[in-house]
């Protein structure tokens, strides 16, 4: 196995250098540490800079303490950060891409997507956004579940990369009882309705039993399982707030052309407002 860890020497770069040594640790995978260094800019400024990075990199990998004894290497490439990360990723074979979380930039975000977005949604990589302090291995996940197979390719994707660990692994799934908006404005008493929802949830765990089972999921610990009414974003808003995972793992649904490019997901929602460790895994 092998990692790809990407930084830019900050602070939000260094937790991902932390927390990909402990991953590479656990795993006992390759690790390569990998800076981009701008292009558009004069060559004897890239090489210059190129050195530098080298220099640095070097360092970290000494330095650092969960890098110590890990079969570690530096790279520096040259170009757009998106780009020149998944130049790196192709070169050294990487199972995973490991990134700090991005800076907030509003509109750049909406108009173009952060580096991390473009990774993910440009390269066949599993990504993850290390957003808070690295102090041990992950002990708890969770994962959104909605009957799909990029969902599933998530939860294998997390467990074959031990972030669950031995840890407790929840899963969530939102379901939306849709003729409850009808029942309403039809004047419906409370108690119908009540019961419409209560009937939908079951309907809702028994499919979502029934797909864990299908798919080799359900055969081992049993993770616990959470079916909640509500919109997608909103239904994992609240169960990371209920459980508090050290990560979160999500599947990525495949689009192309624009609506790749401009129209927003549940896993850009995700990345863009929930702080905490993301691992986002694209379609096989």
């Amino acid at each position: 196995m092998h990692i790809l860890a990407a930084t830019d020497f900050s602070t939000r770069s260094q937790r991902a250098v932390r927390r990909a040594g402990l991953l590479a640790r656990d795993c006992g995978a390759e690790l390569t540490l990998v800076h981009v260094v701008d292009d558009d800019q004069p060559p004897d400024l890239v090489a210059l800079e190129t050195r530098e990075a080298e220099r640095i990199l070097g360092e970290q990998i000494a330095a650092v303490a969960e890098l110590r004894g890990l079969p570690s290497r530096p790279l520096v490439v040259a170009g757009d950060p998106f780009d020149g990360i998944l130049r790196a990723a192709a070169s050294t074979g990487a199972d995973l891409i490991v990134m700090g979380a991005h800076r907030k930039q509003l509109l750049r975000d909406i108009l173009v997507g952060t580096t991390i977005e473009r990774v993910i949604r440009t390269g066949p990589h599993p990504v993850l956004m290390v957003n808070g302090e690295v102090e041990w291995p992950y002990r708890t996940a969770l994962a959104p579940v909605d009957l799909s197979e990029p969902s599933v390719n998530a939860i294998r994707t997390g467990m074959a990369l031990g972030l669950p660990g031995g840890a407790r692994l929840a899963l969530i799934h939102a379901f939306m009882p849709l003729a409850k908006g009808q029942m309403f404005y039809a004047g419906l008493d409370s108690d119908t309705i009540d019961r419409y929802v209560a009937d939908e949830r079951v309907r809702a765990a028994r499919e979502l039993a029934e797909f864990l089972e299908a798919n080799g999921l359900d055969d081992h610990e049993k993770p616990v399982r959470m079916v909640e009414e509500g919109a997608p974003f909103q239904v994992i808003s609240a169960a990371v707030e209920q459980v508090k995972p050290e990560v979160l793992i999500i599947g990525t649904h495949g689009r192309s052309g624009i609506a790749k490019a401009l129209l927003g997901s549940v896993t850009e929602e995700v990345l863009r407002s929930l702080d905490v460790d993301i691992l986002a895994v694209p379609p096989t």
